[in-house]
């Protein structure tokens, strides 16, 4: 197979599957454990990457809640979300669904309203500067149970900021159960909220379905165990309900044990439509454009494989209809040039 990484570094995308806090750099997280010496976050960007090394699920959330404890005023907020957007930019990433869980910040202290200010204004900069659309999905840390769950719904529906799209449930799965979290999930889709609920990475494809059925999910976060069920992979696929699948994150979180036997493959032969992310990039020591070699590399794709993916992320996005048309025209447009080349 010819090298692809020129051409995925080049190829305009979306992404669905990207934490705010889990997609801050090393730089910056060195720089906000400076700013909070009584972080346990080391403040060498080169530390990092061993501190970012995990044994398990449980050990990555107690990791990741130690870098939501960095983030402590709304000018941290500011700062993290745009320097993101920069990240993406040299990615070629043009949109993306940030989720974003304000929970873990109001509740930590900081003002909701300057929380809310400090997202919307680096969003509004970033599409200015670097021509990079951010879209917000509020998330429930499931971890903090249904006072969270509560808190999360009011500040999603009461202070809808305008970037905000859809509605979501992420931390552990394992002792979390999906059905509890329905009314929250109700009230946010009345809102008008699209539902993006995590399940079936740790847990059996028993939560997926609970997220179907219980949570009204659109696009189901990771997914992993859905290739456990024949009848849930045929389901998916004639729903045509995406599955967010972050290979790199899968096996750094031990939810997946060997890269080899990542049940992408058997994802895509099913024929549900598979985008792929990059979850907690830092974190995990990759990228969007990394995933997308990773994914080249298992399923066998060459440009034209890359670009169909690449608009598989398009058509499970919540961008508008025109959106979806321009950026679906700019990577078939990139597509032809590069292979006239």
């Amino acid at each position: 197979m010819t090298d692809l990484h020129p051409f995925i570094a080049g190829l305009p995308k979306a992404e669905l599957h990207v934490h705010h806090v889990g997609s801050a750099s090393p730089r910056i997280v060195a720089e906000l454990a400076g700013r909070h010496a009584d972080s346990k976050v080391p403040a060498d960007p080169e530390a990092l990457a061993e501190y970012f090394t995990f044994t398990d699920f449980a050990h990555f959330i107690d990791v990741y809640l130690s870098v939501v404890d960095l983030i402590r005023t709304p000018e941290d907020v500011r700062l993290l979300t745009f320097e993101i957007a920069r990240d993406m930019a040299r990615q070629n990433i043009r949109y993306a669904e940030l989720t974003v869980t304000p929970f873990s910040s109001t509740s930590r202290g900081i003002p909701e309203q300057g929380f809310m200010e400090a997202i919307e204004d680096a969003r509004k900069s970033a599409e200015a500067e670097f021509g990079v659309l951010l879209r917000w999905c509020f998330d429930i840390p499931g971890e903090a149970g249904l006072p969270a769950a509560e808190e999360t719904t009011r500040l999603a529906v009461d202070l809808r900021p305008e970037g905000l799209i859809a509605f979501g449930l992420g931390g552990p799965e394992i002792g979390v159960p999906r059905p509890q979290f329905k009314p929250y999930f109700d009230r946010a889709i009345a809102a008008g909220l699209h539902s993006v609920p995590h399940a079936g990475e740790t847990t059996g494809p028993e939560t997926i379905w609970d997220a179907l059925r219980e949570l009204g999910a659109e696009r189901i976060g990771h997914g992993t165990s859905a290739v456990q069920d024949p009848g849930l992979l045929a389901y998916l696929a004639q729903h045509r309900i995406p599955l967010e699948v972050c290979p790199t994150s899968n096996i750094a979180t031990r939810a997946v044990l060997d890269l080899e036997e990542h049940p992408i493959k058997a994802m895509v032969a099913a024929g549900v439509l598979v985008t792929v992310n990059s979850d907690d990039p830092p974190m995990f020591g990759t990228d969007l454009n990394q995933e997308y070699g990773v994914a080249a590399r298992l399923l066998g794709l060459d440009e034209r494989g890359l670009a169909d993916l690449a608009k598989n992320g398009v058509e499970a996005s919540f961008l508008d209809t025109d959106g979806k048309k321009r950026l679906t025209a700019e990577i078939d447009a990139y597509t032809a040039q590069w292979l006239a080349r």
